[in-house]
Formats: structure tokens, sequence, C-alpha cells
């Protein structure tokens, strides 16, 4: 298994993978909006936008030429990154593969001097795991459209 930054024609498969692992262990977390207001989140066309004008990577994780795991961050502040997506397909789980994923974002981050700290907000499913990743909760859960998330920081050493 190995971890690539994922191209422009790998952005299709990926968010392939994102909705058919969302199905199944998060949308049932949502509100109906919520589901309808992912599903507008991870259109192609609005993520290729943003990934063509360089407002959003992907890192996928490849075993024998198969997705398996994606990772998706974007530049929310001069000194944070933060983690848009982080889905791993069901027959991979327990296999560090997410855990590898974070590993190359934090390690790309640590590469630029000018960011100091990763945001995510995790869904009620992946706030154990991103615990485990040394992740702090910055708030409590809360709903926004529809969506249930817990806001987390991770400050790089």
């Amino acid at each position: 298994m190995k971890i690539i930054k994922l191209q422009k024609n790998d952005i299709q498969n990926a968010l392939d993978l994102v909705w058919s692992v969302f199905q199944e262990f998060k949308a049932a977390d949502l509100t109906k909006q919520g589901v309808e207001e992912f599903k507008k989140f991870i259109s192609y066309e609005s993520i290729i936008e943003k990934f063509d004008e360089e407002e959003l990577y992907f890192w996928g994780c490849i075993d024998n030429d198969y997705l398996t795991g994606v990772i998706a961050t974007r530049q929310e502040k001069r000194d944070t990154n933060h983690i848009c997506m982080l889905f791993v397909k069901k027959e991979y789980h327990r296999l560090g593969i997410a855990r590898n994923l974070f590993k190359t974002v934090e390690e790309i981050c640590k590469s630029d001097n000018n960011i100091s700290k990763i945001t995510v907000n995790s869904s009620p499913y992946a706030v154990e795991f991103y615990h485990y990743l040394g992740f702090v909760d910055t708030g409590k859960e809360q709903t926004v459209n529809g969506i249930r998330f817990t806001p987390m920081s991770y400050l790089l050493k």
C-alpha cells in the first residue's frame, strides 16, 4: 500500500469512494438535509473547481492499483490546514490507512513553516479516531445544515 497525491483524473474515483463510505457509516447520523448538504459539498463540479484553483488537495491510499482511502485538505487560514474528508473503504478499516493518510498530511504541513495547526469537523463516528491521533475538541458537538460534527484541532510539533 502506498500514499499518493491524487491528480485531476483520480478525483471522480475518490469522490465515489467518499460517497460510498459516507452512506455506509455516516449518513445515519445526519438528517435528510445533512445528507443532501454533504452530497452537494462533494459534487464533482464543486470539488474539481476547488481542485483546479489549488484550494483543495487530495491524497489516496493505493493497494494493487485500487483506491482504498482518501484524505482531502484545504488551507483554512495562513497557519491552519483543514481536513475536509477522510474516508477508508470498510474492508480496509483498522489497517492503518487513515492514520497513514493523516501522517502524510501532517508531514506536508510540517514542511510548510507557516502551518502550525490542523483542524477537522469530526463526524460522531470518527471522534474517537481523531482523539487517538492527538486532536482535541475545540467546541461541543453541533449541527449545521443537518450535519453533526465536533470541531477539533491538532497542533503541529
